[in-house]
C-alpha cells in the first residue's frame, strides 16, 4: 500500500528514537555474534563439525588450506552480501549484516588462539555428540539474538531469510533447505557420522534461533485499545506493511467507548509493533497472540496464488 493512498494523521517518529535503536539492535548484534563465535569455536572447529553455511564451508575449506576460519567466513561472505544488500533492506540490511560478519569473523579468530591459552580444558569435552548439542544451542541463541535485532550473520542466513520472506516458511526450514548442500560436502570430506552430527548441529541450531525469535508459529496477531485509533492504525499500515482492522467498543468496568485495532504480522516485526505502539501511546492496550498461518489481507500471500491453495 502506497503511502499517498493513505488519509488521516500520521505519528513521525522521532529520528532520536530510530537512533537510539539503531545503536541497541548494534549492541545486539555484536553480542550475538560473539556468543555464536564462542560456540563456534569452542564445539564446531575443534571436531570439524560443518554444521552447514558459511561457517561450515570454512572449516572445509581450512582442512585444505590453513586459512583461519574467520578469514574464511568473511571472505566467503562478500558475494552474498551484495544479494542480500538488494533482498533484505538495502544499506540498513547491509550495515547490520557487515557489523555482525566483521564481528563474528574477528572473534572467531581470536578465540581460535586465546581459548586453548586460557581454558584448562580445551576443548571442554571429546564427547562427539554433546559437542554437537552445545553448539546448535549456542550458535543459535547467537543467531537468535542477532535476527531479532534485524540484523543477519551472512552466510546462507541470508538466502534463508530471503526464503522465509518470500514464503514465510520457519527459519528452522529456511536453514535446512540453504544448507544441505554443504553439510553433504562434509560427509565426503571428514566422514559421514560428523556429517550426521552436523546435521543434527543445524536443526538445533534452527530451533534455538526459532525460540529467540519468539515462538515457532508464524504470525503474530494483535489487539490494541487505543485513544489514538486513527494516528495508530494509519501509522502500523504505513510502517508495517499490514492491514489494520478496527471496531467501536465498551469496557465493562468503566463504561466507556474505546476502539479496538487488530492487525497480524509477522513474528519478526513484533519488536517493530511494540516500539511504535509505545511510542504513539504509552498508555495503549496491547495484547499478542499467535497464529500458525495467515493468508490474503495486506502483505500475506494470496490465496490464489499457488502457494496459497
Amino acid at each position: 500500500m502506497q503511502q499517498n493512498q493513505l488519509k488521516g494523521p500520521l505519528y513521525v517518529v522521532p529520528k532520536k528514537s530510530f537512533i537510539l535503536r539503531f545503536i541497541y539492535n548494534q549492541f545486539l548484534i555484536i553480542l550475538g555474534s560473539v556468543l555464536a563465535a564462542f560456540g563456534y569455536v569452542v564445539f564446531q572447529v575443534p571436531f570439524q563439525i560443518a554444521a552447514g553455511g558459511v561457517s561450515g564451508l570454512a572449516i572445509i575449506i581450512n582442512e585444505y588450506t590453513g586459512l583461519t576460519v574467520g578469514m574464511l567466513y568473511l571472505i566467503l561472505n562478500i558475494p552474498l552480501l551484495v544479494l542480500g544488500y538488494y533482498q533484505l533492506g538495502g544499506l540498513k540490511f547491509l550495515l547490520s549484516t557487515i557489523n555482525s560478519v566483521v564481528v563474528f569473523s574477528l572473534a572467531s579468530d581470536v578465540f581460535v588462539r586465546i581459548l586453548p591459552l586460557y581454558m584448562k580444558v580445551y576443548p571442554i569435552s571429546q564427547d562427539l555428540l554433546l559437542n554437537c548439542i552445545y553448539a546448535g544451542v549456542s550458535v543459535g541463541l547467537g543467531a537468535g539474538i542477532i535476527y531479532r535485532a534485524g540484523g543477519s550473520m551472512g552466510g546462507t542466513s541470508i538466502p534463508a531469510r530471503i526464503l522465509q520472506k518470500h514464503t514465510g516458511f520457519p527459519l528452522s526450514q529456511s536453514f535446512l533447505y540453504t544448507d544441505i548442500i554443504v553439510i553433504v560436502l562434509a560427509g565426503f570430506v571428514f566422514s559421514w557420522e560428523k556429517s550426521m552430527l552436523a546435521l543434527l548441529t543445524l536443526l538445533l541450531c534452527g530451533m534455538a534461533s526459532d525460540f529467540v525469535l519468539e515462538g515457532v508459529s508464524q504470525v503474530r496477531i494483535a489487539w490494541i485499545i487505543t485513544d489514538n485509533p486513527k494516528v495508530m492504525s494509519r501509522t502500523l499500515m504505513t510502517e508495517l506493511q499490514r492491514g489494520v482492522s478496527m471496531w467501536q467498543m465498551t469496557g465493562a468496568y468503566s463504561d466507556t467507548e474505546r476502539t479496538m485495532l487488530y492487525c497480524t504480522v509477522r513474528r519478526s516485526q513484533v519488536s517493530d509493533l511494540k516500539f511504535l505502539v509505545s511510542s504513539i501511546d504509552p498508555k495503549a492496550f496491547l495484547v499478542i497472540g499467535t497464529a500458525q498461518q495467515a493468508w490474503g489481507g495486506t502483505g500475506f500471500t494470496n490465496l490464489k496464488s499457488p502457494s496459497g491453495r
